[in-house]
């Protein structure tokens, strides 16, 4: 290494890549998160693999003398069951919480970017032009934030019954969740518009959307990182408390809140079926914090000096 390069100065990005390294919870986080969702993924390949779909029914994995709970112990795991049947149906458990997976993560992902999207422009459009503009869309976000949104969820999917519920479910998370990000962006922009470089843009002559994508947006990309990870988790447990609570994602689609529903008539007798579903969701769920608040205490601007 030359003496150049070990005075080079490291960038930011850098400086936190190696916070997070080296904080050993955010990469267990990283590292449990990035294979659930692996296994979501390769949900099709694993339920070819084992020869149970989430809808397939095994009738003789359940004793009908016993009123459908599975044969055997521990929810009728066997190795054609690794994760043991649902009473009843005999549906496979690992299928179902498989694609149960797909189903949470891709509610939570599109709802997270939806939300941020539509949070950064409107939280630039605040920020940067102010006035006029910036009254209304705080006056909107207020508005939203006053609401118990869990109760108008539960409200809206109780009422519209034709609609695809996993566009329905994203849909209105992301209405009552892009406050939060706008009022993050436009703090932060209220901070960066009279910073040197966008006033160097602006007296150079550059456009109001040349400064807002070249010069301020790139500073806001840490917290909106920070706030996307941690948003994963609260989506997730939103939609599977919805589901829990029948109002969400509905059969024969496949959910862990549904799943945690179903097993609660059984969990003095088979108390397998709802632990699996809840053991998933806990894993999901701790990855995605853990992953966040990393980042988070990464990208801290106050350990910049540490």
């Amino acid at each position: 290494m030359t003496a150049a390069t070990a005075a080079r100065p490291r960038s930011p990005g850098s400086i936190a890549l190696a916070r997070l390294r080296a904080d050993r919870p955010a990469m267990a986080g990283l590292v449990l998160a990035g294979t659930l969702v692996m296994l979501a993924v390769l949900a099709p390949v694993i339920t070819a693999w084992t020869g149970w779909a989430p809808e397939t029914l095994d009738k003789a994995a359940v004793d009908p003398n016993l009123g459908g709970l599975p044969r055997g112990a521990w929810g009728g795991v066997s190795a054609g069951h690794l994760l043991g049947v649902e009473p009843v149906t005999g549906r496979d458990v690992l299928s179902r919480i498989l694609y149960g997976g797909q189903v949470s993560l891709l509610i939570a992902l599109l709802a997270t970017v939806i939300t941020v999207v539509t949070g950064v422009v409107l939280g630039l459009l605040a920020g940067f032009l102010g006035g006029w503009v910036d009254t209304v869309i705080s006056r909107l976000a207020d508005l939203l934030m006053s609401f118990p949104s869990l109760i108008f969820m539960i409200a809206i999917l109780s009422v519209v019954r034709d609609i695809n519920r996993i566009v329905l479910l994203v849909t209105v998370m992301a209405i009552f969740g892009w406050t939060v990000v706008a009022r993050i962006v436009r703090g932060q922009v209220l901070t960066l518009r009279h910073s040197e470089y966008v006033e160097a843009a602006r007296v150079g002559g550059a456009m109001t959307g040349h400064i807002l994508r070249k010069e301020v947006l790139p500073g806001l990309s840490a917290p909106l990182l920070v706030y996307a990870t941690q948003a994963i988790p609260a989506y997730i447990g939103a939609e599977a408390a919805l589901s829990f609570l029948g109002v969400g994602v509905r059969q024969p689609t496949p959910s862990w809140g549904q799943m945690i529903n179903n097993a609660r008539g059984w969990f003095m007798t088979d108390p397998m079926y709802l632990a699996v579903p809840c053991l998933f969701l806990g894993l999901t769920v701790l990855a995605f914090t853990l992953l966040g608040d990393g980042l988070r205490d990464a990208f801290d601007p106050k350990e910049a000096g540490a």
